[in-house]
């Protein structure tokens, strides 16, 4: 039996205001319709036809609430299940329905899209709530309803004009869209790419009471005018920003913060991918200027430890994974360091593919870590998803290549796991996601139609959800 995590529970957040909700852009008129056209977000691989999985209903062990609003019922009822994947290039964020693989909204973030899949929207985050927050590379950051009820009607025309399919409204005018905030940016450098990309939604401070709404977002992000970092943690409800940590000497020298998770204790860990290569914490809770640092930085012990992905898995321990075969991770609770580069030589030495990028990578509720795999940015010969079984010593390592995915598959980049424990993957160049079972890869969901899909990071919610509800036994 898998036992599923529920990332979208809780009830409504509290009414909303129209006003400011846009930022700058918050003059843009509002259309009084809906999407017209109907979008085609169905998979086409072999594993249509619903869940595979023998799924006890009675047993919510690591679920979060029972019996509350939006979440698992009597009988482990999931209200709904969302993964929310970055079209880079247009600017827009796909809704799919993880449960049915369908895309059942399409969402504008970005005003002036760069048609450039190094500048755009890329790392998406969802609360436990179920909404969706995400980092625009081009100086965004913008938080987008997951529920319809929770929308603002602010044309007052009696409806919630939003898109429920692969069509996007323009900027603007899809009443779901929360709100977006400008991030400071330094323009003309490496293509502009120095925008936000580490983001990720706190646990609420009410999640002992069961109640899901009121958590904040994290941000870091290369500062405009220098080589040094900031972090925001942002109101999830208005888009305001709480706290300011500066992060003095990061060495931004072309994209800085690459990615975020976080730990139970709600504090934001974020790798920087220039020179230095850090693992940086941000901690909740802290006011810079007071007697507490509210930052600390770690240098890695090797030089072979090249961090690309990130994730934080529910016992504390923040994994990277990057160029060369390089997996390892660092352990907040007790602060030690691991590096499995090693064992990633030897299991690749043998194959066609001995030396590999990591990218993004997730541990799943049986401990078993999933990482998308390319050979080199850009693509290269064998793409693949590498499985790692972190309850055996030593670990145990299975490679799946493109072949295993139909020999569709061209530049994996980003790994997620979603309610049901069906892994998905993101693959930037065949323009599309796979749904893929994890006792059998070869049995998938291909979910098409989307726009160089360029996000790795916790694009359910599953990640944040392991933390909150660990699993027990």
């Amino acid at each position: 039996m898998l036992a599923g995590s529920l990332a979208v529970v809780g009830c409504a957040d509290p009414d909303q205001g129209a006003d400011d909700r846009y930022g700058e852009a918050g003059s843009l008129p509002f259309s009084t319709s809906d999407s017209d056209s109907s979008g085609d977000g169905d998979g086409d691989g072999d594993g249509d036809g619903g869940p595979k999985f023998d799924m006890d209903e009675n047993d919510t062990e690591g679920m979060g609430c029972e019996g509350e609003p939006g979440g698992p019922g009597p009988g482990g009822e999931i209200e709904f299940s969302n993964i929310w994947i970055a079209n880079s290039p247009d600017g827009t964020i796909s809704k799919i329905d993880t449960l049915s693989a369908t895309e059942i909204g399409r969402f504008q973030v970005t005003p002036q899209p760069a048609n450039n899949v190094l500048v755009g929207p890329s790392r998406t985050s969802v609360s436990l709530y179920g909404d969706m927050a995400v980092a625009d590379r081009s100086g965004g950051l913008a938080k987008i309803f997951a529920r319809q009820e929770d929308c603002v009607d602010a044309n007052n025309n009696g409806q919630i004009d939003t898109s429920t399919n692969n069509v996007p409204r323009p900027y603007g005018e899809d009443e779901c869209l929360a709100w977006r905030i400008q991030i400071p940016r330094m323009p003309g450098v490496y293509d502009d790419r120095r925008g936000p990309r580490a983001v990720q939604w706190t646990l609420p401070d009410g999640i002992e009471s069961c109640d899901f709404t009121g958590a904040k977002v994290w941000v870091a992000f290369c500062n405009e005018a220098n080589n040094d970092g900031t972090v925001w943690l942002v109101d999830g409800q208005t888009g305001d920003v709480d706290v300011e940590i500066p992060i003095p000497g990061m060495m931004c020298e072309m994209m800085g913060p690459y990615g975020g998770g976080l730990d139970k204790h709600n504090n934001f860990w974020f790798v920087e991918n220039d020179t230095r290569k850090a693992l940086y914490v941000a901690k909740y809770g802290c006011e810079p200027g007071g007697s507490e640092e509210c930052w600390e930085v770690y240098d890695r012990p090797d030089a072979n430890m090249d961090p690309y992905g990130i994730t934080v898995d529910s016992t504390g321990r923040v994994w990277m994974a990057g160029q060369n075969n390089s997996l390892y991770y660092y352990d907040s609770v007790n602060g030690d360091w691991a590096n499995f580069k090693a064992d990633l030589d030897a299991f690749f030495a043998n194959k066609g593919n001995p030396t590999n990028i990591l990218r993004g990578l997730m541990m799943d509720s049986n401990e078993v870590l999933w990482i998308a795999t390319v050979q080199e940015f850009g693509g290269g010969q064998f793409p693949g998803v590498l499985k790692v079984d972190t309850t055996q010593d030593p670990f145990v390592y299975e490679y799946f290549s493109k072949e295993t995915l139909g020999d569709q598959l061209q530049h994996a980049a980003g790994i997620s796991i979603d309610v049901e424990g069906y892994v998905w993957l993101v693959d930037t160049f065949s323009n599309a996601a796979y749904k893929i079972h994890p006792d059998n890869p070869s049995n998938y969901t291909r979910v098409e139609g989307l726009n160089q899909p360029y996000t790795y990071s916790d694009m359910t919610g599953f990640a944040l959800n392991l933390v909150g509800f660990p699993p027990e036994g």
